[in-house]
Parts: C-alpha cells; structure tokens; sequence
C-alpha cells in the first residue's frame, strides 16, 4: 500500500483569500471613484477631454458629493468649451469647498469672460480672503474691476500683482491692456515689450503687442510681431488669423488669401486651422468661395460637426435650400433634436416662406435646451417676419441676456425698434451693442439715431463726433451729422456733409438720397435728377442708384424715362424686390397694367415671404375693380406680416364697401390705426368702421381730423357728413356733403351725396 503524499493546502487559501480581497475591493466605493478619477486624470492629460469627461460622471454617480470629481469635470469642459456645464460644476466645487483656491478662481475667470464683473469680483476677493498675496486673484480682482469701469482701482491691483511676483510676464500684459483702455498708450507698449522680454517665446504677448501697433497704424512693427509669432510655432491658428486681418487692412487680400493657405496645410488636422480659409472668404462677402473652401473641408473632415453646420449656413446664405435641407435631413436622422439642427431647419423653412413650420423646429430646439441663445435669436426674427412684434422682442431680449455679446441680437433689437417706433428699444438696443462691442462705430450710430428720434440732438451729436473721430474714413458719421443738421434746418451745412459722406464712400445711398430730398423741398426735381445721374458715373454697377434716379424722374412726371431707369436697376440686380416694386409704379404709371401684375408676381417669386407684393397687387387690382381678388392679396399680406398697416387698412375698407364681417373690419381698421397714426386714410377708415358699428361720436372725431390734413379729400367729406347725419347734426351734415360735392362733382359717391342732402335737414 503505497502512502499518499498530503500536499499543503496554503497556496489555495491564498488564492482564495487574493480573491476575497479583489472582489471585497472592488466593491468599495471609495476605491471605485477613486479609479475613475485616475482614469480620468490621465485621458486629461492625453487630451482626450470628452473621455475624462465620461469617467468624472462615472465617478460622481458613486458619490455625488466628491470633490475632485466636479473640479475635473469643470476643466474638462472648459478644454471643450461646454461654458454651461463648466459653471455648474464649478459652482457645485465651490460650495463643497469654499477654500478651494483654483476653483475660485476659475469660476470667477468663467464668469470675467462672460461680462459678470461684479459676481467675478465677489470670487477674487474671496481668494483675497484666504490668500492675499495670491497673484491670479489680484489679476483677476484687477480685470474685474476694468470691467466695472473702476480703472484707476483695476490699475492699482495690478501694480500690487507685479510687486508681488515682478518675474510674471502675464501681469505685464494685463496691465497694457488695462493702460490701454485708460488711455495710456505708451506705458502700455512699454509693459507689452516688457513682458515679451521676460518670455520672448510669448504668442500671447506678440499677438497683444502686434494688435496695439495695428491700432496705431504701425503696420511694420505689427507684421513683425505677427510673423515671428508664426516662426515661434507654425500651428498657431491666432496668429496667422492676426497677419491675415493686417494683410487685409493694407489691401492685401491675395497675401492673405494665400498666408491662410499656408495655415491650412501647417494645421491640416486641426480645425481651426483648416476652417480659416473658408472663414477669411465668409468675412469678405465671397459666398462662392467660401461655400467651395467649406465644400472641401468637409468633404476632408466629415467628422468636423461644426465644418458641417457652417457649409449648411453658407448653402442657405447662397438660397441652395434643396441641398441645405438634405443635408440637415441627414443631420438630423441620427439626431432628431439636435438643436443646431433644428436651427439650420428652421432657417431653411424661413428661407421658403414657412416661418410658422420654422416655429415648430425652433419650438423643439427650446426643448432641447432653452437657454440656447441662438434659438431665441431665430425665434425672433421668425416672429419679426410673422409681425408677431412682441413676441419677436421677448426672444431677442431673452438671446441677449443670454449671451450678452451677440451682435446680431442687437442689430435685428435695433430693426425691430426702428419698425414699432420705440425709440426706447432702439437706444437699449445701442447700449447693448456699445458694451459688447466698444470698439465698434455702430452700437454708436444706433444711439445716435435713438437720439435725434427722441429729440434729443445734443447726445445724438455728441455720439455722431465720437464716430468720425473713431473711424474717419466711415461715411456714416458724415451722412448721420447731416441728417442732424437737416433736423435743425441748417440745410447748407447739412448738403457739405451729405457730400463728404459720398467722398467717403461713393454707394452711400443714405447720403444722396438726403441730398435729393434737400433738393426736391426746394423744388429742384431736374437738378435732383443731374446730381444722381453725376453719382452714377462713380458707381455705374449700383442698382439702387438707378431706384432712386426712377423715383425722382416719377415725380417729374417723366414716366417713360423713369421706366427705363427703374429696368436698368432691376437689369443690374434682378433679386432686388424694392427695385421690381419701384418698376412696377412706373409701369402703372404708363398704363401697361399687364406688364405691372407680372413684375408683382415676378417681386413675389423672389422672395415668397416679402409682404409688399401683395399689398401693393391688391392696390393694383382693387383699383381694377377686382375687389375679390385684392382681398386675396390683401389677406396673403397679412397671413406673413398681421401687422401690416397698408394691407390691414385696404381690406378693412373692403369688407365694410362690400357687406363683409364689420367686427373684422374693425379690428383691421384698428390695427392700420395703431401703426399709422398720422394718416388721414386709417382714420377715414377706421370712421367708416365705427360708423357701420353705429359709434358715430368717434367716426365724427376721426374724420375731422382726416379733413384737417387733407382738406381736398371729397370721401373724407362725405364721410364726415354722414357721421354728423348719423350723430344728428343735420345743419353740419349738409355743410360737408356740400363741400364734397364742390371738390368733385363727378365722384361715384355724387348720386348718394346729392340723396343725402334731400333727406338731410339744414336747422
């Protein structure tokens, strides 16, 4: 019997124990969010910042409350830019850990950029509290500070920032900036150069020095800085972008073209280098060749989501809608509520004249994320182009608080104004564009007009001076002052300036059409004429040049001329509604009736969504006595803008002429009132609306007032009399039949004026 050898049994409870311990580990939540915090960690560091971005979320559902965990996820999304998730969970760090130093600070750096300068302040002072000799809160504290216009405070903290850490070239380039915005040019290029001295290697110092001597016309010393910027590190997508817009400014525009094609092929991977060049073309107004470069790019780069998007905008911009909404169709089939899809298909909708299905997609895009500025920017100006204009407003003030340096916003906010006559909402408007954009001569302009609107002259000049000193060379200082001084009656003054304007720019359609309007008060129609005629040979290619030449040779009568002026503006720019629409007054005015109708319907094919076509069509076949059919047009008019006053007040007239539904009529009648209050004709109407109602007090009030301002009018007369006729005013009745009569004996009204006056008594 053999005996059996008895074998240890340690290894197997160590590797029974071995096992125990990794299991009971990797159940330990604590070792779990720790795991994936280092996992995340490293994906940083790599730059792979979505990937980190994924394994801080992974660690924050174990614990919520972890720390490290919020703050990692922050900078991961300031590495992306994802600016709203970054704030929260930089707040969420710092109310876990208000001593946490660097997410104090990088909480109040987010909220700087954002234009929050007192919030932004509230956090550097914190750091204060807990660190005062730290050198970023003191910077921070400084640009705060800059930002809440206390300069000479902000300076002040900077100084303190230098005397703490004198070696610290980035203190030096805070406080240029901040010497320049006091004014302080020279100190300014002095701390530049001294903090390039301290890091010669600075992009961000050469750039900043670069861009002061752009400022200052020192185009050399500006180049300079700018090349040795691109010598330092050939991948630097700002700096070529610098030397391009210096290129540009000295006219250069094939150097620059060709330095952006140079950064394209030095940063073929790296999207802000190889979207420069189709940008550079976007910024010059060259859509052929922008949606061509951006053709490219994508076709390169279809990952590139954003390359996307921007070659869809430039489709739109061209109107190639078909191809735009296939390819957000296809954006879109992956990811139905993506919200800058939803937006690119709202713009498609608006673009072929279905703004109320674009309500929808924005509808949706809100949904999605409702405080997506961009959004509420569309969803505006969609409801602008519906004459929904309160609605408009709300959407526009909500994307510009949302994201305050939007200079779109402010510019469609300045429009809408203009249209309701809100000379308060245009100057909230200015301010606005002033504060995101100071350096900029329009928020300028804008207040300005604001200005002279509310009467207010002394501001309005002050704004106009601060323009021609900021850009001499911008007609619109000129033309704006001139304006001014057509509004004080000094017309000789206002003409020099009006001509200075046009040496400046010589498409400066504003200025000639101010220096017209001066010449036909004074009753100088030919002398109008020669001088636009003189404007034209500067500016042979300029169709609306020819608009006004057409509409100054309309009121001399001159109608053949006129037609052939208005043809060679359409001839030049067949797009151009205000051009066929001003044709089409000239063709009316020869009698070739046909050949009006087709240039209308000719106005309406280029741009279904225009409700002037359809107004003015109306006007047109009303006055053929195809009353129904300028209903129609009248109602097309008012289904794409309800608060269209002409269309409102001419089918209102329409209903109560032929039996229609007088409640409605009303309503139009009032609506053309509220946007026309001046007018005779809306007054007239909306009396003979009341006077259908049997309010015959008001109708009495409304047309005295017409006849007050047009006199001459026999309808308005006979309006009025049958109010007073209605209101039991007998003697004063047949005072205003008979007037009527006396203008126009041979109106269509005679026969029912002469019955009146029968029944009418004369006590």
């Amino acid at each position: 019997m053999s005996s059996s050898v008895r074998r240890p049994i340690w290894p197997l409870v160590a590797f029974v124990l071995a096992t125990a311990c990794l299991s009971g580990c990797s159940r330990d939540p604590n070792v779990r969010k720790q795991a994936f915090v280092q996992s995340a960690n490293k994906y940083f560091d790599q730059g792979k910042f979505r990937e980190a971005s994924i394994q801080y979320l992974n660690a924050l559902q174990i614990d919520k409350m972890y720390v490290d965990a919020h703050y990692g996820l922050a900078q991961s999304y300031l590495k992306q830019g994802i600016w709203g998730g970054a704030y929260q969970e930089l707040v969420r760090t710092t109310d876990l850990q208000p001593n946490n130093v660097k997410a104090q600070l990088a909480l109040g750096s987010l909220l700087l950029s954002a234009m929050q300068f007192k919030q932004a302040q509230d956090h550097a002072q914190t750091v204060l509290g807990l660190d005062p000799n730290n050198v970023d809160a003191h910077i921070l504290l400084a640009n705060s500070d800059a930002g809440l216009e206390d300069i000479q405070e902000s300076l002040h903290e900077m100084q303190t920032a230098i005397q703490l850490a004198p070696d610290q070239p980035r203190s030096y380039l805070d406080l240029a900036l901040l010497q320049l915005s006091a004014k302080q040019a020279t100190a300014a290029e002095q701390n530049f150069l001294k903090a390039i001295s301290l890091d010669p290697k600075s992009i961000a110092a050469r750039l900043a020095l670069g861009n002061f001597y752009l400022q200052q016309k020192r185009f050399p010393g500006a180049e300079q800085q700018f090349r040795e910027s691109i010598q330092m590190d050939p991948k630097s997508a700002a700096s070529y972008g610098a030397l391009a817009t210096l290129l540009v400014n000295q006219g250069k525009r094939g150097d620059a073209e060709q330095l952006l094609t140079q950064a394209k092929q030095a940063m073929p991977d790296d999207p802000d280098g190889y979207r420069m060049l189709g940008d550079f073309y976007f910024a010059m107004s060259d859509l052929p060749h922008a949606l061509d470069e951006y053709a490219s790019v994508v076709k390169q780069h279809p990952a590139d989501e954003r390359a996307g998007g921007n070659y869809i905008q430039l489709l739109i911009l061209s109107n190639q809608l078909d191809q735009a909404s296939k390819l957000t169709d296809k954006l879109l089939k992956d990811h139905s509520q993506n919200s800058d899809g939803l937006m690119l298909r709202a713009q498609i909708l608006n673009g072929q004249g279905h703004p109320d299905q674009a309500v929808h997609a924005l509808e949706s895009a809100l949904k999605e994320d409702a405080k997506n500025p961009g959004a509420h920017y569309l969803m505006g100006v969609t409801m602008a182009s519906m004459g929904n204009t309160g609605r408009a407003t709300v959407e526009l003030q909500e994307a510009a608080r949302l994201q305050p340096k939007m200079m779109q916003v402010y510019r469609a906010l300045g429009m809408l104004a203009i249209r309701k006559g809100d000379m308060g909402l245009l100057s909230q408007s200015a301010e606005g564009l002033i504060a995101a954009q100071p350096w900029s001569v329009d928020g300028y302009l804008m207040r300005a007009g604001a200005n002279l609107g509310a009467g207010n002259t002394n501001g309005a000049e002050q704004d106009l001076n601060r323009v021609r000193t900021m850009a001499p060379d911008d007609s619109r200082g000129y033309t704006g002052m001139g304006e001014l001084r057509m509004a004080e009656k000094k017309f000789p003054e206002a003409s020099k300036l009006f001509e200075q304007a046009l040496t400046k720019n010589a498409h400066d359609l504003r200025a000639l059409g101010a220096l017209v309007q001066l010449q036909m008060v004074q009753k100088q129609p030919a002398l109008a004429a020669a001088r636009i005629e003189q404007q034209i040979a500067k500016a042979p290619d300029d169709s609306n040049m020819y608009v006004l030449l057409g509409q100054v040779q309309m009121a001399m009568k001159d109608y053949q001329t006129a037609e052939k002026s208005l043809s060679k503006a359409v001839e030049l720019t067949p797009t151009s509604i205000d051009a066929i629409l001003a044709l089409t007054s000239a063709q009316q005015a020869l009698g070739s009736v046909d050949q009006a109708v087709a240039s209308y319907q000719r106005a309406i094919q280029q741009d279904p969504r225009d409700a002037r076509p359809y107004t003015m069509l109306g006007a047109l076949e009303e006055s053929q006595g195809k009353w129904q059919d300028a209903e129609q047009q009248y109602q097309k008019a008012l289904d794409l803008q309800p608060d269209n006053p002409a269309a409102a007040n001419n089918l209102s007239y329409l209903l109560l002429e032929h039996n229609g539904n007088v409640d409605v009529a009303t309503s139009l009648a009032q609506t053309a009132r509220r946007s026309l209050p001046d007018m005779p004709n809306t007054a007239d109407t909306l009396a003979w609306a009341y006077i259908h109602k049997g309010v015959y007090g008001l109708a009495v009030d409304l047309l005295q007032e017409a006849v007050k301002i047009s006199p001459a009018n026999s309808t308005y007369h006979y309006h009025l009399g049958i109010a007073y006729q209605k209101n039991s005013d007998g003697a004063h009745a047949r005072e205003q039949f008979e007037r009527a009569l006396q203008l126009n004996p041979d109106q269509v009204e005679a026969g029912e004026i002469r019955k009146a006056l029968v029944t009418t008594s004369g006590s």
